[in-house]
């Protein structure tokens, strides 16, 4: 059959070739200006039939062309329509089954475009087969979808085990009231500091690239560039929807639900979202604008769109939780997930800028810098919303001891917390210490040596809250009724506030300049816990013979003797309530107490031992000594039954 074509298209060519050689005699004859009538006429003629035979000749030639392609739109059918009710995939089937399939489709495109430039010429026939063309691609671009997917969905990559080390913070709580280590919140933000490295992911198997890429090529070529990019686009989104919920485990939250969260449940969201805006962003849409780049990025203008097409309906979803949280109550719990939550944004800006840095991610990148500043408000309103807290808490009863205070405990470990955002604090605090000064803040800076205006911004707040938290202690020690208890109290809190500060990096802040002072006053409170407590105890030891009494000198000493143990009894019973918890300046003040006792009691009773007899003794020095150690340990105890 294919000798038979070759013979009857030679054939063909040569009358043409005679046809034409004729007519071109003819033209050159009647160009002759020498010619009689009757020849003119006969050529005239002989041209109008060469010019009809050429007509015939040419609708011959659309004719054979017109079989031909009938032919050949047969044979590509056949190899497309094999693969119908076949269950297996072309892709899954080897090579040689996939150059056949993409070369028929190549084909049916061929000879629908051949058909298209052909004119009118071929009539009824030529627009079957322009029709029956275009129903073959049809049905090969469902397939090429149906191939799409299917190594979409079979050449996925996990990348998780990768990136373990993208953890917000682990523990359940940032700052408690408790004397806690927050050392793994430390190493928890050292460990970010890496926000600048790039990940190159594959989040397909790289060999399926060229299939994937034949398959956009032949699509688009087909004009099924649309059909292409909705199957593609919906495979990703499909990805991304089952890792985001799935591995990630973020829930779809409203702002609505996010608002009405508690705390507890809130806080463990907002560890998520951390993590997953780190790993979305720098890992998995890198990865995804990558894998687009590789398919579409020869077809301009489409590669962005369907990236962003793919990535916007989660990235809309995240940001509108950390709209969520940036709206809620300015909570002084919520300020270093705020902090967090800002660090991270500001970490991913230029990942964002180049991610979606064409027009059509336009809106992506302007919520996302929108979003960073709302959170750095919030975060700074929810400091000072800390700070008023701190000035305006209040009790109405004394804390039982005169212990270490809870508001002490939290606020030197939350500003402890807080120089670790350092950098971050003083960019959002610039400006906040340049309005009206606050009278109390400037009282107390007055008092406990303010800053000067050259240091940074956080610096500056921190000396305003432990200015705050130093009054707040002064009035809570005066609801108790004992004067020295107030000390006590005073002590304590104080050194633990210059225990928290000498200890971490809020030395760097307060200074050495303002611990010097505080272990001042600690030891100020020490010297008047003493005298308040001591000094008339320790008067009754003193051998006074003018102290005007007309009662005989051993009947003095037998009562100030009888005295002196009734008081140390009382003091004995009160102070082992009172709490000394730290355990060495708990000791420095036993020690201290004891040897003045101890010193005092011995040379009055050594003095004296002559007019006293041993029943009078009631405790010995010794004694005494033991009893002192059991002083501020906070458990009462009592020596009314107890003798030597």
């Amino acid at each position: 059959m294919e000798d038979e074509k070759a013979i009857i298209i030679q054939n063909h060519e040569g009358e043409e070739h005679m046809v034409a050689a004729a007519a071109h005699i003819v033209k050159a004859l009647l160009a002759s200006k020498n010619l009689n009538e009757d020849v003119r006429k006969i050529l005239f003629d002989l041209d109008t039939h060469l010019s009809t035979m050429t007509i015939l000749n040419e609708r011959k030639e659309d004719e054979l062309n017109l079989n031909e392609a009938e032919l050949r739109l047969k044979c590509a059918e056949k190899k497309i329509m094999s693969w119908e009710s076949k269950q297996s995939k072309i892709w899954d089937s080897g090579s040689k089954h996939v150059s056949d399939y993409l070369q028929a489709v190549e084909e049916v495109q061929s000879l629908r475009s051949l058909s298209l430039d052909g004119g009118g010429g071929g009539g009824d026939k030529q627009r079957r087969l322009l029709r029956q063309a275009d129903s073959i691609l049809q049905i090969a671009m469902v397939r090429l979808e149906e191939e799409l997917f299917h190594i979409l969905q079979h050449s996925k990559q996990s990348f998780e085990s990768e990136f373990t080390s993208f953890h917000s913070c682990d523990d359940e709580s940032i700052v408690s009231v408790e004397d806690d280590d927050l050392s793994e919140e430390s190493s928890r933000r050292e460990s970010n500091g890496d926000e600048s490295k790039e990940y190159a992911v594959d989040l397909i198997k790289p060999e399926v690239i060229p299939h994937l890429k034949s398959i956009a090529n032949v699509m688009f070529a087909s004009n099924y560039d649309q059909e292409f990019c909705q199957a593609f686009v919906g495979a990703r989104k499909g990805v991304l929807d089952e890792y985001l919920g799935s591995i990630l485990e973020l829930e779809k939250l409203s702002i609505e639900d996010v608002l009405r969260m508690e705390w507890g449940n809130l806080n463990y969201e907002i560890k998520k979202w951390i993590r997953a805006m780190k790993i979305i962003v720098r890992v998995y849409l890198a990865g995804e604008k990558r894998l687009y780049y590789q398919i579409l990025g020869e077809f301009g203008a489409i590669n962005p769109v369907c990236f962003v097409e793919t990535s916007k309906a989660w990235m809309l979803r995240l940001l509108n939780f950390g709209e969520a949280v940036a709206i809620g109550q300015h909570l002084p719990e919520k300020l270093f997930s705020l902090l967090n939550m800002y660090e991270v944004l500001a970490d991913l800006l230029l990942h964002i800028d180049a991610l979606f840095c064409e027009e059509v991610g336009a809106s992506i990148r302007i919520d996302f810098h929108r979003l960073q500043r709302e959170l750095g408000d919030a975060a700074k309103a929810t400091f000072m919303e800390f700070r008023t807290a701190v000035a305006s808490y209040a009790a109405l009863s004394p804390f039982p001891g005169g212990g270490i205070l809870h508001l002490t405990r939290y606020v030197m470990n939350y500003i402890k917390t807080l120089v670790e955002y350092g950098n971050t604090l003083n960019l959002l605090l610039k400006d906040q210490n340049r309005g009206e000064p606050e009278p109390l803040i400037e009282e107390e800076n007055a008092k406990n040596a303010a800053p000067s205006p050259g240091i940074c911004p956080l610096a500056h707040h921190l000396h305003s809250v432990v200015s705050l938290l130093e009054s707040n202690l002064d009035s809570r020690s005066k609801l108790y009724k004992d004067i020295s208890l107030q000390h006590i109290f005073l002590m304590n809190n104080i050194h633990y506030m210059v225990q928290k500060t000498r200890k971490s990096e809020l030395r760097g802040f307060l200074g050495d300049e303002w611990i010097r002072k505080h272990m001042v006053k600690v030891q100020q409170h020490v010297t008047s816990y003493e005298r308040t407590t001591w000094s008339s105890v320790l008067s009754l030891l003193r051998e006074d013979r003018n102290s005007g009494s007309n009662s005989p000198w051993k009947m003095i000493l037998k009562e100030r003797c009888r005295g002196f143990c009734i008081a140390f009894e009382e003091i004995y019973k009160n102070q082992t309530s009172w709490s000394i918890p730290d355990p060495q300046l708990r000791e420095n003040l036993r020690i201290l107490t004891s040897q003045k006792i101890f010193q005092a009691y011995r040379g009055f009773i050594g003095r004296n031992s002559e007019n006293l007899s041993e029943k009078h003794i009631k405790y010995s020095a010794d004694d005494l000594e033991n009893y002192v150690h059991d002083l501020f340990g906070g458990s009462p105890k009592s020596l009314n039954n107890r003798r030597k």
